[in-house]
Order: structure tokens, then C-alpha cells, then sequence
């Protein structure tokens, strides 16, 4: 169940002048007294009083002197009463924007645990915009409506702006935490090579650490995080840097076959095209082009053209699929899907092969088979 928390923001804000009424209470002085004192007019004690006049370092070391308790402790007083009253007026100016929360999948983010629930709505926009690393709403529009990424995503589903921009960003949050070393493009492709064989491994447990490893040591940071409703995406390539590479999976498919040609596809985008990604969202995108290359490069990574004759003739049984999966060095599932996407194979046969997971929490490596 979802906590739903509220910070402590109180309508009110105490006053500096406050405290100082307090402590002339106790001494049965009037603000004739302290400005005598002090050294100060009526009219300026008055006015710190009722905070229209700040405590500065001047006045906190004669308010030492004359009440007691420490310069610290009258600056700190003062700095919380400045401090409450900017937060006060910056909430109720966020509530403003509020309808902007309608635009982020919040209930999935409140949920995988990427922002906290707060009652408040202008606290709850504060909340988000922490979230994105922003300061205001044209900020993340710039920012974040419209990112330059290449995404693998079904036209089946309509696309929410919002949620992918969501994702993406818990995507930079994530790879932030992943030290990478320098992007090195001969690195990569001869780790590819080694995460060809992670294939067969079926446990997410093993082959997620082992693969997010290998990729970070060529730099290319490797995150698994859940998609948000309207986010239909299940790889994103993004460049965070000129030295550091995203490459993000969602595992909305949930099947192995589905989980490795989207990693080698995004990995595609990477040897392929450069650091210039364009956001792709259809089949009539202009960089159709690219999707086929970085598809092709999937495709022949994972089953090499001259092996694909053989595919071809494969007798559709279990036993068969095995033998030539055993013998070219991947996972059975990926034969499969293969087959079926080439249509060698009928979609409902052979599926017992394939690996299947489902997000048990919302950690990396947390897929479970």
C-alpha cells in the first residue's frame, strides 16, 4: 500500500520577533528598554519584531549581548523565518501548475518508488521537479518534452509524453549511479561478443550484473527499470555524455527472445549512429531507416546470416530448435523468436522455450524467471 506523506509546512511561520517578545516578557522589559540597549530606535526594534526588518550579523551579536543565547542561534532563527516564508510563497505559486501532474504516470511513480506521495499538491509538484532535476515547469519542458532519444516502442500504443520522459529520467538516475569508464566503441562491439553467450544463462540474477559489468567497463551504462503506464517503450539509447551511453530496457515483452534483441538493437544505435540520436515514434518516423539498420544488426548478431538458410529449413520441433541453438551459441527462446518473427513458425508453437520474467520489485537485476 501507498504511504501518503505529509511534510511538516505549517500555514504559519513563526516570527523571529517572537522569541525576542518572549524574552522581554521575562525580563518585564518593553521595546523602549531593548532599543535603548541596543542602541537601536523604536521604530527599528518594532520592525524586527514584526520581521519587515531581517536579524542581521550586526544585530544578532548585539541581541547576544542584551538577551542571551548565541549569534548562531538568533541567525539561524532568522534564516528558518526567511526560509519558511519562500518555501510558503513557492507553494502555493507550484499550485498553480498543478495540472501538470496530470501529464506524469504519478501513481506508477509514487509506486516503483522513484518520487514520494504528499498530500499537499504544490509540495507534490516541488516533489517531481526534485525528481527531474529541475526548477520550474518551462525548465522541464525544455528539458524533458521533448527528449532526443531512439526508442524501441509498439505503434500499437499511443505514446504519453509525460511517461516517457518519466522513464527516461529515472533512466538518468539510475546510470548516474554506474561508474563507466570512457566510451570505447572497439570495447563495446568485443564485449557484445561475450554477452552473445549470456544468452543461455536464463537467470536474470546472473546475466543482468554480469551484462551491466561488461557494458560499463566500454562505457555504456546499462539500466532495467519498469515502464510507466503510457510509456510503451521497451529500449531507450540515449547519450548522457560525449564519453558515457545510456542503454535502457523495460522488459515489457517479458520473454528472453523479446529481452536480448532489443539490448543488441539499442547496442546497434550505438556502433551505428553515432551520438546524434533522433526520437523515433512510428512506422512513418524519418529515421525508419535507422530502426532497420539497428534491427538488421540485432538480427545478424544473434543468428549470423549464414546460419539463417539452415533456420529456414528447421524442423519445427523442440528438439531440433535445441540442437541448433546448442550449436550456434544462443538461447533456445531466441530461435524461436525468430522463426516466428520470420514466419518459419507459427506464434503459438515452441513458446515453451522461450524464458519468461516478471518484475518482482523495482531494483535492477530484479527480474525474476
Amino acid at each position: 500500500m501507498t504511504e501518503l506523506t505529509t511534510a511538516f509546512k505549517p500555514d504559519w511561520v513563526s516570527l523571529p520577533g517572537d522569541t525576542i517578545v518572549d524574552m522581554l516578557e521575562e525580563r518585564g522589559w518593553t521595546q523602549v528598554e531593548l532599543a535603548k540597549r541596543t542602541g537601536y530606535t523604536t521604530k527599528h526594534i518594532s520592525q524586527l519584531i514584526s520581521g519587515r526588518a531581517p536579524i542581521s550579523e550586526e544585530t544578532a551579536v548585539k541581541l547576544e549581548r542584551v538577551l542571551g543565547s548565541t549569534v548562531r542561534f538568533w541567525l539561524t532563527r532568522e534564516a528558518h523565518y526567511r526560509e519558511a516564508l519562500v518555501r510558503e510563497r513557492e507553494r502555493i505559486a507550484l499550485r498553480n501548475v498543478a495540472d501538470w501532474l496530470k501529464r506524469l504516470p504519478l501513481k506508477d511513480m509514487i509506486r516503483f518508488g522513484w518520487v514520494r506521495s504528499i498530500a499537499d499538491q504544490g509540495e507534490q509538484v516541488a516533489e517531481c521537479f526534485r525528481f527531474f532535476g529541475v526548477a520550474s515547469l518551462a525548465a522541464w519542458e525544455k528539458e524533458y518534452a521533448k527528449p532526443t532519444v531512439a526508442f524501441r516502442a509498439s505503434s500499437k500504443f499511443a505514446k504519453d509524453g509525460g511517461a516517457v520522459a518519466a522513464w527516461l529520467r529515472q533512466g538518468e538516475r539510475r546510470a548516474a549511479e554506474i561508474a563507466c569508464r570512457p566510451f570505447d566503441k572497439t570495447a563495446f562491439r568485443m564485449a557484445l561478443l561475450a554477452l552473445r553467450a549470456l544468452t543461455i544463462e536464463p537467470d536474470p540474477k546472473v546475466f543482468i550484473p554480469r551484462l551491466v559489468e561488461t557494458c560499463a567497463v566500454a562505457g555504456v551504462a546499462v539500466v532495467f527499470e519498469a515502464a510507466p503506464r503510457g510509456c510503451p517503450a521497451s529500449g531507450v539509447t540515449r547519450w548522457l555524455t560525449p564519453e558515457k551511453a545510456l542503454l535502457m530496457l523495460s522488459l515489457r515483452h517479458k520473454t528472453n527472445d523479446r529481452l536480448w534483441f532489443s539490448f543488441f538493437h539499442e547496442a546497434g544505435h550505438l556502433l551505428l549512429h553515432g551520438k546524434r540520436l533522433v526520437f523515433i515514434e512510428s512506422e512513418d518516423s524519418p529515421d525508419k531507416e535507422k530502426e532497420e539498420q539497428a534491427d538488421t544488426f540485432a538480427r545478424d548478431f544473434l543468428i549470423p546470416p549464414k546460419q539463417v538458410t539452415r533456420l529456414a529449413n528447421l524442423p519445427k520441433t523442440k528438439a531440433a530448435v535445441r540442437a541448433f541453438a546448442t550449436d550456434i551459441g544462443i538461447a533456445p527462446g531466441i530461435v524461436v523468436g525468430r522463426m516466428q518473427e520470420q514466419g518459419w513458425l507459427s506464434w503459438q508453437l515452441l513458446n515453451g522455450l522461450k524464458v519468461r520474467y516478471q518484475w518482482v520489485s523495482w531494483d535492477i537485476g530484479s527480474a525474476a524467471a
